[in-house]
């Protein structure tokens, strides 16, 4: 299950009046939470057994398959994981010393249905799989392509400087560009990264 998470996006969410990352999977027989506030990572991980007495003690008007169960949260977690939250369902959660709890209101079948997420926080081999080694990769193949990019813009300049040399000129002046400079580029960029 875990593995089929790390296939999942991360999603910005808002759970109550708090902004958190977020990422799910929801099988037939059980499902997994992420969810991290970038200072901490919580998650729940949670079996048919454990669903489907979670569901007898918080949804005690409604009878359905544990099956039928997951996939209703999926439909209300998927779409606001997706960044479109369905109007009629409603999230609050509540932070303490041992975890995070997301609470879930909506319907089902006409009848109120709710869920409690109960999340403790993620081991620090599951933050480093599905956070801290994704984030390393991804800016090591951005500072590839940064230098891949910088090594084209001052090839071009050369080019540019060549056809100059040759007596070619620009039949519009608004064209005309700066050669790169990849010192000034380099210092604009840490000033803006270190603004944010």
């Amino acid at each position: 299950l875990e593995n089929s998470l790390l296939t999942q996006p991360w999603a910005s969410v808002c759970f109550g009046e708090s902004l958190f990352l977020a990422k799910a999977c929801f099988r037939d027989s059980d499902y997994i939470l992420l969810i991290s506030d970038l200072s901490s990572v919580w998650y729940e991980s949670a079996d048919a057994e454990a669903v489907g007495q979670r569901s007898k003690e918080l949804n005690k008007r409604l009878t359905v398959r544990v099956s039928s169960f997951l996939h209703h949260l999926s439909n209300l977690m998927c779409p606001l994981l997706a960044g479109q939250p369905d109007a009629t369902t409603t999230f609050s959660c509540h932070r303490a010393a041992g975890g995070l709890s997301l609470h879930l209101k909506s319907e089902l079948s006409g009848l109120p249905f709710y869920w409690d997420f109960h999340c403790c926080p993620a081991p620090v081999e599951m933050v480093s799989r599905h956070l801290v080694q994704p984030l390393i990769r991804m800016s090591l193949v951005l500072q590839r392509q940064v230098q891949e990019l910088t090594s084209l813009l001052l090839q071009k300049d050369a080019e540019i400087e060549e056809y100059r040399d040759s007596g070619a000129a620009l039949s519009r002046d608004r064209l005309r560009t700066e050669p790169f400079r990849e010192e000034t580029f380099q210092q604009n960029f840490m000033a803006e990264v270190r603004s944010c």
